[in-house]
């Protein structure tokens, strides 16, 4: 590797690679300075320690995360919204399995109110408003959405369900089907009046 042109921004690429390679919890300052064939000082003045290397690593892959949900919702709304947000989900996962575990890690206050983390939240909030929810059942819904999602890609990428028919694929497809039914149809709490025939209808 090149020992000069060592910048955070690259070394923050490098080490989202590295954590695609080997997995996130083994990046660390020391791996990177092997990786670019450095002595582990040198890249000081570029990150403050191994934890200032994940964050950075988090903050990109919640970014690339973002710009990539950001093109997949544009025209899009009620189930094909809820669709292409969760494929663009799930595919990230697969192909860059250490950034998407970045992006996991818990930020400061103060990073996660600056990342693009703000931005998922309203993509998922405008895919939601499609259905017609309001507080506090939005954010019920967003809590449900991202744990679906993320329990789903887990288990998958831990190879859950390789071994068992039906595909995996055919199971992903009835999940989303699933949850736009029950984001149509949401529950009211005991005692409140469920939303009538006309907000569960999505808008065109």
């Amino acid at each position: 590797m090149v020992r000069v042109g060592l910048t955070t921004e690259r070394l923050t690429r490098a080490g989202a690679e590295l954590a695609d390679e080997v997995g996130f919890d083994q990046v660390t300052v020391s791996a990177l300075a092997r990786r670019f064939d450095v002595k582990v000082a040198s890249l000081y003045s570029h990150v403050k320690n191994s934890q200032d290397l994940k964050t950075r690593i988090a903050l990109l892959a919640l970014e690339e995360l973002a710009d990539r949900v950001a093109a997949a919702l544009a025209g899009r709304a009620g189930k094909d919204a809820l669709t292409a947000f969760a494929n663009v989900y799930r595919d990230y996962a697969r192909e860059h399995p250490g950034r998407y575990a970045a992006a996991q890690l818990r930020l400061s206050p103060e990073d996660a109110a600056a990342s693009a983390g703000v931005r998922h939240a309203q993509m998922t909030r405008a895919i939601l408003r499609g259905y017609d929810l309001k507080e506090p059942d939005q954010t019920h819904a967003v809590r449900l959405l991202g744990s679906v999602f993320h329990g789903y890609v887990s288990l998958e990428l831990g190879g859950s369900f390789s071994h068992s028919a039906p595909d995996a694929q055919e199971s992903w497809s009835r999940v989303l089907d699933a949850l736009d039914a029950l984001l149509r149809n949401w529950p009211a709490p005991a005692g409140r009046p469920g939303p009538t025939t006309q907000n569960n209808r999505l808008e065109p």
